[in-house]
């Protein structure tokens, strides 16, 4: 398998769209990205990621096939030395050790490309393999936050891990 993350193009619509349509996926992730997910969200998805400069927004890209997406946004006013972090991978390629190699890597683009000192990612208490992505990529547990998310009608905590700069080998 070889993976690329490099920019999206309006040609991965069908990609993105047969890959992100996926409870499982959904379950997970903020309510901006929905189930179904349809040709629509994949079209105004890939102009969201496209519209900034510099890129924040990358396709997960296996053997050709765009399977995923992962980003990196700075936060602003206080926090803007800090940045989040947010992926996100087709079932079909879950425990493939794709996603940890995708995260070090759009970490050492965040680090270059933003001002920033440090990247961090949220989970729910309940995604237990985000969050073994995220020790493997040499994240630090950081904090839990009791219930603070809300999503299909129950609360979640919330885990946040963080990656210092100088974490960079």
């Amino acid at each position: 398998m070889q993976l690329v993350l490099r920019p999206f193009s309006l040609t991965d619509v069908d990609d993105l769209v047969k890959h992100a349509n996926n409870f499982n996926i959904s379950k997970y992730l903020t309510n901006k990205f929905p189930f179904p997910y349809g040709q629509k969200d994949g079209e105004g998805f890939i102009q969201f990621a496209l519209s900034h400069q510099p890129l924040q927004v990358k396709a997960i890209v296996v053997d050709n096939e765009v399977v995923g997406s992962i980003g990196i946004h700075q936060l602003a006013d206080i926090y803007s030395k800090s940045a989040e972090i947010g992926y996100w991978i087709s079932e079909s390629y879950w425990g493939k050790g794709i996603v940890p190699q995708a995260v070090k890597e759009m970490l050492k683009y965040g680090f270059e490309t933003f001002d920033i000192d440090r990247i961090f990612a949220r989970t729910t208490h309940t995604n237990l393999a985000s969050q073994q992505v995220l020790k493997k990529a040499g994240f630090i547990f950081e904090a839990e936050l009791k219930s603070t998310i809300f999503k299909h009608g129950e609360y979640f905590d919330e885990r946040i891990f963080g990656f210092r700069k100088h974490q960079l080998a």
